[in-house]
Formats: C-alpha cells, sequence, structure tokens
C-alpha cells in the first residue's frame, strides 16, 4: 500500500456506486435501486457494494483527543474510501429504520469525517466535491413524509460535501416483494437517473 492516494485517479466518464444498507439480501430497496439501475446506459460503470458484508468498527473520533493521527486506512475501509472516491454519482439505497438510514450506512457516512481529516493524504472534500449524490429508499408508511429525516441527512453531506444532491427515490413496501406493487414508484424508477 502506498503513502497516499492518487488525487487524480478519477475518470470524466459516469461510474455510479450503488451501497447497500440493508441488513437483508434482496429486500425492497435493493429491488427499487436494481430497477432503477436498469434504466443506465449500457456504457455507464456499475459498482455495488452491501455493506454488511465489508463491517466497519464504529467508528472513533479522534478530533478532540491529544492524539489526532489517523491511519491510512486499509481493508474494507480501504476498498470502500477508492470506491468512494472513484465514483462520479454515488447511491445510498437504504430502507428507512427509525426515520433515517440503516446503521450500516450511518457508519459508512461516519468514516467520511475520519477521511476528511487524512487531508494531505486524501484530500476527501475536495475529490468528492462535484459528485452526484442519490437516495433510494423502501418505507412502509404511505405518507413519504417520513422519509424526511433518511433524504435530508443524504441531502445536507450533499451539500456540506460540495456534491450535488441529485434527488431521492420512495418507494412503499413492508413485507419482502411488496415494492413490485408499487407500480407508480417503479414507474419513476425508469427515468431516475435521467435527471
Amino acid at each position: 500500500m502506498t503513502d497516499t492516494i492518487n488525487p487524480e485517479q478519477h475518470s470524466t466518464e459516469r461510474k455510479f456506486l450503488f451501497l447497500l444498507g440493508s441488513s437483508r439480501t434482496g429486500g425492497n430497496t435493493e429491488k427499487l435501486a436494481r430497477k432503477a439501475a436498469a434504466q443506465l446506459p449500457a456504457d455507464v460503470e456499475q459498482q455495488w457494494l452491501r455493506l454488511r458484508d465489508m463491517p466497519l468498527p464504529d467508528f472513533d473520533d479522534l478530533r478532540h483527543t491529544g492524539d489526532r493521527t489517523r491511519p491510512l486506512p486499509t481493508g474494507d475501509e480501504k476498498l470502500l474510501l477508492d470506491a468512494t472516491l472513484e465514483a462520479t454519482d454515488l447511491v445510498i439505497a437504504s430502507p428507512l429504520y427509525w426515520y433515517t438510514v440503516s446503521a450500516d450506512t450511518k457508519v459508512y457516512l461516519d468514516y467520511w469525517a475520519g477521511w476528511l481529516h487524512l487531508r494531505e493524504q486524501v484530500r476527501f472534500k475536495e475529490r468528492m466535491a462535484g459528485k452526484k449524490l442519490w437516495g433510494i429508499t423502501v418505507i412502509s408508511d404511505e405518507d413519504p413524509a417520513n422519509a424526511d429525516p433518511l433524504l435530508g441527512t443524504l441531502r445536507l453531506t450533499a451539500d456540506y460535501m460540495g456534491m450535488e444532491w441529485a434527488g431521492g427515490l420512495v418507494g412503499h413496501g413492508n413485507r419482502p416483494d411488496d415494492i413490485d406493487a408499487d407500480t407508480a414508484t417503479l414507474t419513476a424508477a425508469k427515468t431516475f437517473f435521467a435527471a
């Protein structure tokens, strides 16, 4: 592993990173994300990562401790950092858990705070600026406003990072495969990434 991450490693072509935040494989949120992704042009690169399969330890905030030295990421953390930096479009596909993103998604976002402090080696905030951030979720309540806190978390994250908030896609379903009956959202998924 090198001591720094090359800040010039990015392509002008679109590359979508789908971050699956569900604890269940093939759940409603993942199915909705895959329906939307199926509409992307064939030459748009897609990478799918299931956060449950690459667990990160609880984030340790060192900002106000005597030793603020943070080691460069290794293992799953490095894989997530590299994928995040290489993407032009990040899609957080997280079910609504207690009105916000899932625990695995939240831990991933917490690590952004650590990556921000690797200023010279990573230049995280500078390299995230201009990327697009999208949100996809499925909620059990019929009122789409209940997804506002989740979408607000992502929108404010995008704002802080100088990213473009590209929008959210909210489906409805409770039991497995319920999203298949949400025809309005499945129709919206066909043009979601066209924005």
